[in-house]
């Protein structure tokens, strides 16, 4: 077997991402990351056992976008794989889009893929992201502040999404497809400089030419960083059982805690009661602020939900 699918075999193994009889959603955008994935994935389809849909959004963002489509859409054909393609404006989006184009883009995706995966009763979704894209991901992470739980970057399994391709890097896969003569499309924009993700990727190289363990090395420091932020997730879960019932949080016993457990819990209590929030130093500390205050009382937060505190302790209401 060739040593890139032979990587990739072992990662999926290890990982299980695949799970026997499964309907997998493939993410293709026709660019040589999403084609060789759908190369891959159509050619374990011979030994494994599950079903492949390939999805492509049309952002139409570009002229040649449609083009684009169309490729997508040929070489579905090829693989003998259904294929499911909409246009951004077609998109039946009820959430108002905030962020940069790029976020916009990345938002749009995401709820294309969960509706086709629902539409075809799938198990996962595939995305490509590579080896790259993962240590672009860490500094564009950690040039933007991010804490550990970021900078843990992308898991080979998230949720419903699989990413089978983060052992291997960009130039394998590009070897690949020029030595069996897989064609793919070239977006323009990934070299445009008003992306911030693009002047990382730039930037990647120097690095990486000044030391040549950097590779490796940063592969085994993620695993670590990894490895110790699912420690810290139990410890926060096992604390949270303790102190929190249902939407009642125990503050006298939320403030024993460290910080750095503080923060955690606070961001799963959030989350586990479905709040819209941007997670941020100064939201941790006004709540924080608040719940130290005496007596009773109640705390409004982007006029969406609020915390109210009596009796020791605090309950989230929507507001």
């Amino acid at each position: 077997m060739n040593t890139i699918l032979s990587t990739i075999n072992i990662y999926l193994n290890q990982h299980r991402l695949i799970p026997e009889n499964s309907t997998l959603i493939v993410a293709l955008s026709g660019g040589p990351d999403s084609v060789f994935l759908l190369h891959l994935l159509a050619q374990l389809q011979q030994s494994m056992k599950f079903k492949l849909v390939a999805a492509h959004l049309d952002h139409q963002w570009r002229p040649e976008s449609g083009t684009d489509a169309e490729f997508c859409n040929t070489i579905a054909a090829d693989y003998n794989v259904p294929f499911v393609c909409k246009k951004l404006s077609e998109l039946a989006i009820t959430h108002k889009p905030n962020g940069s184009k790029e976020e916009l883009g990345r938002k749009a995706r995401r709820f294309f893929l969960q509706q086709v995966a629902a539409e075809h009763a799938a198990h996962r979704i595939a995305l490509a992201h590579h080896a790259d894209d993962q240590q672009e991901t860490f500094f564009i992470r950690l040039a933007r502040g991010a804490g550990l739980t970021g900078l843990t970057s992308m898991k080979p399994l998230q949720d419903n999404y699989i990413r089978p391709l983060l052992a291997v890097h960009k130039k394998d896969i590009l070897s690949y497809l020029q030595e069996h003569n897989i064609a793919y499309v070239v977006d323009a924009s990934n070299e445009s400089d008003d992306y911030l993700r693009n002047r990382i990727r730039k930037a990647l190289p120097a690095i990486q030419t000044a030391d040549a363990r950097f590779n490796d090395n940063f592969a085994q420091t993620l695993v670590r960083l990894q490895e110790t932020e699912e420690y810290l997730h139990a410890q926060m879960l096992t604390l949270y059982a303790r102190i929190c019932t249902e939407n009642h949080l125990a503050i006298a016993d939320f403030f024993e805690q460290h910080s750095v457990m503080r923060t955690r819990l606070l961001l799963y209590w959030l989350c586990q009661h479905k709040v819209k929030f941007t997670p941020s130093a100064a939201l941790f500390e006004e709540i924080e602020r608040f719940l130290q205050q005496p007596g009773m009382g109640a705390h409004t937060f982007y006029n969406l939900w609020k915390i109210v505190k009596k009796h020791g302790g605090a309950t989230i209401v929507a507001l």
